[in-house]
């Protein structure tokens, strides 16, 4: 039930519109556990009198549906100066139907709507408003995919490191449930290769291989070099990945599904990860983001966005425990195509809010989409 605003709070919530487009990707894409060949980015639309607020999420189409038929009813009215009244209002009208995954994605795409409809209703960069605590975020090149061949493999890195200037790259590994080491291997030393000695080199498993292979394997990322293990073992073991934390010398990341506050928590307080990854439009939105990276901060531990490099970009810039941000390559591709104003990674980091913009600074392309339109 929508809680309408008080008199004298500010601007209202008039209307909350979602609606999702599908994209196929620029060739066949697979990690350690999934494969796929289309990505699909969910578009939240938040609007107060003349002024509209833009924000988004990566996932099934039928998100954009139970924004428009179960989040939009219990945002509308509500003051659109109290974003976090607003995501708790949501969280609790979710309640019987399960937060973790679709929902928490809606979720999370209206928070980061009404953030950005906030800051354009002040007329300020949404860095402006959340405060900074550092002028630059430092971005990764995130891809490499278990089907990309040699040559792939190695235009995309030679593409970041150097055409753009990022000093740090990520590829995946742990292919077909890890019964792949051995071609893991090979690509994992290809990739230095590649890149030289003088760039960070990251893996990600996304949760392929058992607690032993891990274990054995960090040996020899610790040979090549390797600073980033994601995902050596599922997320959900967080044993597991104390282990393979203990096992080597390369800092073990984790923490891109975690939908609650509470997820985080308990990966914190088991010593799981070295940095914790944390996604903006699964997790709950900024509201939450924002949390996690404090409580990480308790912890004397780093913060990483995962994905959506231009959801990320601002709350990035707001916290002092930020390691980096996933340049993405699905994403990035899709946000490039479909949003005014996107940033430029060049020398390997972003700068959110520079152009004085009010918000995010992004302007969905509603006409370029319309054609790829999904639900």
């Amino acid at each position: 039930m929508t809680t309408p605003a008080a008199p004298g709070a500010g601007p209202s919530v008039d209307e909350v519109e979602a609606a999702a487009y599908t994209l196929a990707t620029d060739a066949p894409e697979a990690d350690g556990t999934l494969e796929w060949d289309k990505t699909t980015l969910v578009v939240v639309h938040a609007r107060s009198g003349t002024t509209t607020g833009l924000g988004y999420t990566y996932g099934a189409p039928e998100t954009a549906a139970y924004v428009r038929g179960h989040l939009a009813p219990v945002v509308a009215g509500r003051g659109a100066f109290d974003v976090p009244a607003a995501n708790e209002a949501m969280t609790r009208a979710v309640r019987n139907d399960g937060r973790p995954g679709l929902v928490a994605g809606a979720i999370s795409a209206v928070d980061i709507a009404l953030w950005d409809l906030k800051a354009r209703l002040l007329g300020v960069p949404l860095t402006h408003l959340l405060g900074r605590a550092r002028p630059d975020v430092p971005v990764y090149g995130s891809g490499g995919f278990t089907t990309y061949d040699d040559q792939r493999q190695e235009r995309q890195l030679r593409h970041w490191v150097e055409d753009q200037g990022i000093p740090r790259v990520k590829i995946k590994i742990g292919e077909s449930w890890g019964s792949a080491e051995h071609r893991d291997r090979e690509r994992i030393a290809k990739a230095r290769a590649t890149i030289g000695d003088a760039t960070e080199l990251y893996v990600d498993a996304n949760g392929g291989y058992t607690v032993k292979q891990a274990i054995r394997l960090a040996r020899y990322l610790d040979d090549h070099g390797v600073t980033w293990f994601e995902e050596p073992v599922s997320s959900d073991d967080l044993d597991g990945l104390v282990r393979v934390r203990a096992g080597g010398l390369v800092d073990v990341a984790a923490g891109e599904y975690g939908y609650t506050l509470g997820y985080f928590g308990h990966m914190l307080r088991a010593g799981a990860v070295d940095c914790l990854q944390a996604d903006a439009t699964r997790c709950g939105g900024l509201t939450v983001w924002l949390r996690a990276a404090a409580l990480a901060e308790a912890f004397g531990t780093e913060i990483s966005g995962h994905c959506a490099p231009h959801a990320h970009a601002a709350v990035a810039a707001a916290v002092p425990n930020l390691r980096h941000v996933e340049w993405f390559h699905d994403h990035v591709r899709i946000e490039s195509r479909w949003f005014d104003g996107t940033l430029d990674p060049a020398g390997g980091h972003i700068t959110p809010g520079a152009d004085g913009a009010p918000g995010h600074g992004l302007t969905f392309k509603t006409a370029d989409a319309e054609p790829h339109r999904a639900g």
